[in-house]
């Protein structure tokens, strides 16, 4: 299931749009500001992001452009009633992956949300899954951070494997420890408490965000 992040002002258009994804199996967040779309995609958590251009207190071009510049890899769908050559071209030169005009077609929306995401597997699955401005090379099995190239551990590449093929999702300790020490564990280890400090150490303590009493999500 996808997680598509709506940034969309006009609250009929975003029910409308939401409640399209929902039915067909996406989980939906919904922002109504840049600020707001900005930081929840910086906060990461989303597979796409669908962004208006009209946004207040932060235009959609501002938006995208501080995303790409963070280094936020999450696609972004255009959807706008901005519907200029020049306004398109600097939508998709200014880091968007795909443009629609309003008024529009959900069928047609839809269609261009799964390619999108389709095409974001594909990326994934060629060797590289990326969350943020954080990197894991499945083949070097070295991360990469803004800083430096980061050697991994045996179980901490398959640890941090597992939060980014799940980002923004808790994983409770008992999923953790079956995933990545498979079945035979035992259930009052605190070996993935040790190895979430270890990863923290080597990655930065804010990637990874503790939830009291339920387990641990990339941030």
């Amino acid at each position: 299931m996808g997680r598509i992040l709506i940034a969309e002002d006009e609250r009929r258009i975003a029910s409308f749009v939401e409640k399209g994804l929902r039915a067909n199996g996406f989980a939906t967040t919904v922002v109504e500001d840049g600020d707001a779309a900005l930081a929840a995609a910086l906060a990461g958590g989303h597979d796409l992001m669908v962004l208006d251009l009209g946004l207040p207190r932060r235009d959609g071009f501002e938006v995208l452009r501080e995303m790409r510049a963070a280094n936020v890899p999450t696609p972004v769908l255009i959807l706008t009633a901005r519907d200029s050559v020049h306004d398109t071209v600097a939508g998709l030169e200014g880091g968007a992956d795909d443009y629609m005009t309003k008024p529009f077609r959900f069928e047609e929306l839809l269609a261009r949300v799964r390619l999108r995401l389709r095409a974001g597997e594909a990326k994934a699955e060629s060797g590289v899954l990326r969350h943020g401005s954080l990197a894991l090379d499945l083949r070097t099995r070295r991360a990469r951070i803004p800083e430096s190239l980061v050697d991994l551990t045996a179980r901490e590449f398959s640890l941090l494997e597992l939060f980014l093929r799940h980002p923004g999702q808790v994983l409770a300790r008992e999923q953790i420890l079956s995933h990545v020490w498979g079945y035979d564990f035992d259930p009052g280890s605190n070996v993935v408490d040790v190895y979430v400090r270890t990863l923290r150490r080597k990655l930065g303590a804010e990637r990874i965000e503790t939830v009291r009493g339920m387990g641990y999500r990339l941030t």
